[in-house]
C-alpha cells in the first residue's frame, strides 16, 4: 500500500474533470502560462486582484491536476473578494508543454523545480505577498515554497496535508477498510501489468478505490465519485515525484515559520489521520488547528460552508 500513499496520495485528482463545476456568475474566470528551464506551467485564475489577499492554491497527488479542487463552488465564492489561483504541476494536466530536448522522462520531479514552478507563477501573476492554501500532497509544496520564499508568504494554511516528510504521515486506510484493500489488491492483480495498456488500467483503477476510502459521508463520496469523469491521472509522474522526495524532511524549517498558519484535517481522515495535523500544527508557532467533524480528507467538498467560512476568517484576520 506504500507505493499507492507516494503516487496518489495525498490525494487528489487529475486532469480536468468531465464535469467541472460551473462558475458562479460574476466571477471572473482566466487562464494564462509560467515559464521554467523545462515545461510550460498552466494557470487559471478566479476573481480579481483586489486589496484582500490574494490566495495560491496547491492541490495534491503527487501525479493529478487541480480538478478535483473545483467540484463544487468554494472557490468561486472565495474569489468573489480576493484573486484565487491554480495551476497544474510540472508534466500534469495542461503543463504538459515540455521545452526542446525535454521530456516526461528527464523533467525534473524535485522540490525545488516545484517550488520554482510556484514561484514563477506568482511572478507571472505580479503577486507580492499570498496566502498559500496547501490541499494533501499540495500542503507539503506549499511548506517546502515557504521555507524558500518566506518573503512571498503572508499566511499558510495546510488542508490534510502530510507532515513535513513522508515518514511523518499516519496513514490508517488498511486498518480500517482491509475489505476495500482486499478488494482494491485482487483488482490489480486481475488487470496485471505486462503492458503499458494494463499497467496504466491498473493505476487508474487503483485511484478510483482510492477515492473510496477518503469520505466521510457515503452519500458525499458517491456523488462525488459519479461525477468525477476521467480524472486525468499520471502514474508515471507520480512515481517520479514520491522517488525525488522520499527522503525530504522540512521538519527543522516549520520551526522558522513566521507568518500565520491554519492546519485544517477532517475528523474522520483516513488517508492522512488528525494526528498528523495535530503534531504539525504544534511544530509551527502560534498555528491553528481546525477539526471538520463530517469529513474525511475532503473537507473542502464535505463541509463546504464551514470551509468556506473558517478559510474567509483566516484570511481577513490579523
Amino acid at each position: 500500500m506504500k507505493p499507492l500513499i507516494a503516487s496518489l496520495l495525498v490525494l487528489f485528482p487529475a486532469t480536468l474533470l468531465a464535469q467541472p463545476a460551473a462558475p458562479t456568475k460574476g466571477v471572473a474566470h482566466n487562464k494564462g502560462v509560467a515559464h521554467s528551464q523545462q515545461v510550460d506551467i498552466a494557470y487559471e485564475t478566479l476573481g480579481a486582484q483586489s486589496p484582500a489577499l490574494p490566495v495560491i492554491a496547491i492541490n495534491g497527488g503527487p501525479g493529478l491536476s487541480h480538478a478535483y479542487m473545483v467540484q463544487n463552488d468554494v472557490w468561486e465564492r472565495i474569489a468573489k473578494n480576493r484573486l484565487v489561483v491554480f495551476y497544474d504541476q510540472r508534466g500534469i494536466g495542461a503543463s504538459k508543454r515540455m521545452q526542446p530536448g525535454v521530456s516526461q522522462a528527464t523533467l525534473d520531479q524535485s522540490l525545488p523545480a516545484q517550488v520554482a514552478d510556484l514561484e514563477a507563477v506568482r511572478q507571472a501573476l505580479g503577486l507580492g505577498k499570498v496566502a498559500l492554501v496547501g490541499d494533501s500532497y499540495g500542503g507539503l509544496l506549499a511548506m517546502a515554497y515557504a521555507a524558500a520564499h518566506p518573503e512571498h508568504v503572508a499566511k499558510l494554511v495546510l488542508s490534510d496535508s502530510p507532515g513535513p516528510s513522508w515518514k511523518s504521515i499516519v496513514h490508517v486506510l488498511p486498518e480500517v477498510f482491509p475489505d476495500i484493500e482486499e478488494q482494491g489488491e485482487q483488482e490489480q492483480k486481475r488487470l496485471g501489468s505486462a503492458s503499458d495498456a494494463a499497467s496504466d488500467a491498473a493505476a487508474h483503477a487503483g485511484l478510483r478505490n482510492h477515492f473510496r476510502m477518503i469520505f466521510y459521508s457515503p452519500e458525499k463520496r458517491d456523488a462525488y465519485m459519479a461525477r468525477m469523469g476521467d480524472l486525468g491521472y499520471e502514474p508515471a509522474v507520480g512515481a517520479a515525484v514520491a522517488n525525488a522526495t522520499a527522503d525530504l524532511d522540512l521538519t527543522a524549517k516549520l520551526a522558522d515559520f513566521k507568518f500565520p498558519t491554519l492546519v485544517i484535517t477532517g475528523r474522520y481522515d483516513m488517508n492522512v489521520a488528525p494526528l498528523t495535523a495535530w503534531r504539525l500544527a504544534h511544530a509551527i508557532r502560534g498555528a491553528k488547528l481546525v477539526f471538520f467533524e463530517h469529513s474525511g480528507h475532503l473537507p473542502s467538498y464535505e463541509e463546504p460552508e464551514k470551509y468556506v467560512t473558517v478559510l474567509e476568517e483566516f484570511l481577513n484576520g490579523r
